[in-house]
């Protein structure tokens, strides 16, 4: 099974456990909106591996600023006292590493200007003078740092968590920072900034009577002391602090560094500075080392991604190894996401391989189940709410059943090993197939191989599942949605066509099939390919002198190939000559149909 990415959660859909809070409201900017997903590329032909990450230097106004890797974006938490100074040295990180800044005072005004469910929730508990719960700044603290411009550029988490509890919280959906840094001033300096602010009614600037004094008498006379800036309540609040950063110190001691933060800003900031480039080195480093490491595994592996040349060897052999079933999950997730990311709503999967062919004695179940599985999974990790569809018995009485690649289908999946992170119940859910099945916190569906039983059509209760998914994705795993004949013998012919034309408004993003001897399933003779938004690539198999086989691609198609146009490729005729009736060359039964 593939490794899974920090788990998180977006559209402030989450269960959190409730958490005493210790929140308050305070006027301020807005939150920054988001940026639209980065395009992904990848070779279609290869194992992907791993991706080094690396900081590139643009020129900005403001001097040079650092961009983390896509891949590798820098995740940081820091915490200060009241007028620690946090949020000058909060800008200065930002300006010059683009980390997207996240502080629940924003996020609070900025879901409640947004009309916003969870912001609808703050905004009840603000206006009866009551703290907004734990659970409710822990859901969209989470939704924020799943959106795309967090996960690309990187996140820079302004004061949260403050309590033990949240801190866990974080822990369970395994959102964890690269590092953690507190600002660490005397009380007697903290106190003695506060007590000396002064704020500007008129203009909303803040002044120190010592360290920034008014320009002019004027503003002097009308300068103001705000309510908390008296000694009394600094040190409350300070001491409010300390017990929130003691509470959360063990959860991340291993990444605590303390800056002092009794310097000029410059000076701070350049030791923060340093410290984030050594933290990004570390990070490259290590991954570095794991890619190594992973390289030399697949190449003590017979079958390794070199060998292979696009497609794994050995596809005969079964059981398949846990390389070429990962080769293949990954190939398919890649495509489904691509796919998705370019706002397909309607897709099909089919892949062909001996373990996932139902026409061959070697087909697995299991094999199917954790293909889904890693397609889910992932979803999850970027934050849906993914809805796995099993269809159920179709007919009545004595015709009632359900087609036997499917039986006891859903109860492998309820029993599988779904992760320790709380995957399965909360972001991953479990259905059939129908209108019924489709809830409002859905965001994606995936139906697992849908099919029609003799006499019986599965595709009315398909169509009505997707009319009531809307634009939201429907995935479909190698569907088969042929009509078959009933009892009788005789194909049902009422609203065949449309039934047939709804079944082919699946767009397809992964086609895998192995090429065989007419009428034969041994030896195979090469594959067909596609993975979208690539075009359909065709290979053939070839025996090399040492007894080893590998696969050379013969020629690519902008769609689906006839079966002349394949017969063709392998006997090296071009498309422009003419064609026989008939090629001498065959593949599995319904290939192309």
């Amino acid at each position: 099974m593939l490794n899974s990415a920090a788990f998180t959660c977006q559209n402030n859909r989450i269960s959190v456990p409730h958490i005493s809070s210790t929140y308050t409201f305070h006027p301020s900017s807005s939150l920054s909106s988001s940026l639209p997903l980065s395009q992904y590329h990848q070779n279609p032909s290869l194992v992907s591996v791993y991706k080094h990450t690396h900081l590139t230097i643009s020129p900005r106004n403001k001097g040079l600023k650092v961009r983390c890797s896509q891949n590798e974006p820098l995740k940081v938490m820091i915490s200060g006292a009241p007028a620690s100074g946090k949020g000058t040295q909060c800008e200065l990180i930002v300006q010059k590493y683009g980390l997207v800044h996240i502080s629940t005072g924003d996020l609070l005004r900025s879901e409640v200007a947004a009309g916003s469910e969870i912001g609808n929730q703050a905004k009840e508990y603000m206006n009866s003078g009551r703290l907004v719960p734990d659970e409710v700044v822990t859901a969209m603290v989470i939704g924020r740092l799943s959106q795309e411009d967090a996960k690309e550029k990187g996140w820079l988490l302004d004061g949260f968590p403050r309590s033990f509890a949240q801190a866990q919280s974080l822990e369970k959906m395994k959102i964890r920072p690269d590092v953690f840094i507190v600002l660490d001033v005397p009380d007697e300096i903290l106190i003695d900034r506060c007590v000396g602010r002064r704020l500007d009614p008129e203009t909303g600037k803040i002044y120190h009577i010592k360290n920034f004094p008014p320009e002019t008498e004027e503003v002097k006379a009308r300068l103001i002391t705000r309510p908390d800036d008296t000694e009394e309540k600094v040190k409350s609040r300070l001491q409010i602090y300390k017990q929130n950063v003691e509470a959360i110190v063990s959860t991340y001691s291993d990444l605590l560094k303390k800056i002092d933060g009794n310097r000029p800003k410059d000076v701070i900031f350049g030791e923060i500075s340093s410290l984030l480039l050594e933290v990004q080195k570390e990070k490259e480093t290590r991954k570095s080392e794991d890619a190594s490491k992973l390289a030399s595994q697949f190449n003590k592996s017979p079958a390794t991604k070199e060998n292979w040349r696009g497609i794994p060897t050995n596809l005969n052999n079964i059981p398949h190894s846990r390389e070429i079933r990962e080769y293949f999950y990954d190939d398919v997730l890649q495509a489904t996401q691509r796919a998705i990311n370019d706002g397909k709503i309607r897709v099909k999967v089919e892949i062909n391989i001996p373990e996932l062919n139902p026409e061959q004695d070697v087909y697995r179940i299991g094999t199917l189940m954790e293909l889904v599985r890693v397609l889910a999974l992932s979803f999850a990790d970027d934050g849906k709410r993914v809805k796995v569809s099993v269809q159920g018995s179709m007919g009545e009485g004595a015709l009632a059943g359900m087609p036997l690649q499917l039986a006891g289908t859903r109860q492998i999946l309820e029993y599988m090993d779904w992760g320790s992170d709380g995957a399965m119940g909360n972001f991953i859910n479990i259905g059939a197939i129908g209108a019924k099945e489709v809830d409002e916190v859905d965001d994606i569906f995936i139906l697992v191989a849908p099919q029609n039983a003799m006499g019986n059509c599965i595709i009315d209760d398909l169509r009505a599942m997707t009319d009531a998914a809307g634009s939201r994705p429907v995935i479909v795993i190698n569907p088969r949605l042929k009509d078959l004949p009933a009892s009788s013998g005789i194909m049902q012919t009422m609203g065949r066509e449309k039934r047939l034309e709804y079944a082919a408004s699946f767009e397809m993003c992964y086609q895998f099939r192995l090429l065989y001897y007419s009428g034969t399933q041994y030896p195979i003779m090469g594959a067909l390919r596609m993975a979208y938004p690539y075009r359909y690539e065709l290979f053939k198999r070839i025996n090399e002198p040492s007894g080893k086989e590998k696969y050379v691609i013969l020629s690519t198609f902008p769609s689906r190939p006839t079966g002349d146009e394949i017969n063709d490729a392998f006997e090296g005729r071009t498309r422009d000559q003419v064609k026989k009736a008939s090629g001498f060359w065959g593949f599995l039964n319904g290939i192309l149909t």
